[in-house]
């Protein structure tokens, strides 16, 4: 192919470049994708939904509630949007006081039932909405393949024996929850399960695991939830929950290789180096 070919090939594509349609929730994992595809030159949109609406300075971003799936799926549809990607938390509405539009209607009752389930639940079910509209979901780690930690130990720090099995009974707790509770961390401290994620997530849960006994004992695990579907709603790990762990006496975290979606990586190694923590996935 000759080099201006490929130039007249590139401009094609970058013209007719897809659209891809940002579902973006709460937490920085948006900010850093945003950032990326930016960088890319990659066609966006944003729908927001947020609880602030973080996106609503972007000329590219819809704010939109949940219940609002006729405007959702035109908005990705006028703007000839066949891929779409989620990142960060959604939290669940209040179905009672949802602004409804007509094809939220027809979708929301099987919504509702497959929030009982957990939001895991509700995510596949959205998915399931958008399939049968001929629009996919793309991993949610596709422009950020750097922010996941693949197999191995990342701290100077390394679990000793008594370390690896309060890691060994942290999994077990987790596969042995139902398949669609939303739980993707637990604490287990002395091989005994401290505390089990709730739906209030995981800072709630390492406040509820305190010790004033130990310090620097412990483990906090997450991976992914049985049945989820890896491309959406990764266990998202930053500074902020080691500085928690930290706080709680924790001495390290396991997440599960390449599933996760790990922020402020250097900042977090530092923090674990500097605490004799220790940052494994497994």
């Amino acid at each position: 192919m000759s080099s201006l070919q490929k130039i007249k090939k590139d401009l094609f594509a970058h013209h007719f470049h897809k659209m891809i349609g940002l579902i973006f929730g709460d937490t920085d994992f948006p900010k850093k994708i945003l950032k990326k595809v930016k960088k890319k030159n990659i066609n966006y949109l944003i729908i927001d939904l947020s609880k602030s609406k973080k996106f609503k300075k972007d000329k590219k971003s819809y704010s939109v509630s949940i219940g609002q799936f006729g405007k959702i799926i035109n908005i990705l549809k006028e703007n000839s949007c066949k891929k779409v990607l989620f990142a960060g938390k959604v939290h669940k509405p209040n179905f009672s006081s949802l602004k409804l539009d007509f094809k939220g209607i027809y979708y929301i009752p099987k919504i509702i039932k497959a929030s009982k389930l957990g939001d895991a639940a509700v995510l596949k079910e959205i998915i399931r909405i958008l399939s049968q509209n001929q629009i996919k979901t793309e991993s949610s780690l596709k422009f950020n393949p750097e922010l996941t930690l693949k197999k191995g130990n990342y701290s100077k720090v390394k679990p000793n024996n008594q370390d690896l099995l309060d890691v060994g009974k942290a999994i077990k707790t987790l596969n042995n929850l139902g398949q669609y509770n939303f739980s993707q961390g637990v604490v287990v401290r002395n091989k005994k399960v401290v505390s089990i994620e709730g739906r209030d997530g995981t800072e709630k849960m390492l406040r509820n695991s305190k010790s004033k006994k130990f310090r620097n004992h412990g483990v906090l695990v997450k991976f992914p939830k049985k049945k989820q579907d890896l491309r959406v709603d990764l266990p998202t790990i930053g500074f902020k929950t080691l500085k928690q762990c930290k706080t709680a006496g924790l001495k390290g975290v396991v997440i599960k290789g390449k599933q996760n979606v790990f922020l402020d990586k250097n900042k977090c190694i530092n923090f674990a180096n500097k605490n004799k923590m220790f940052i494994t996935a497994k």
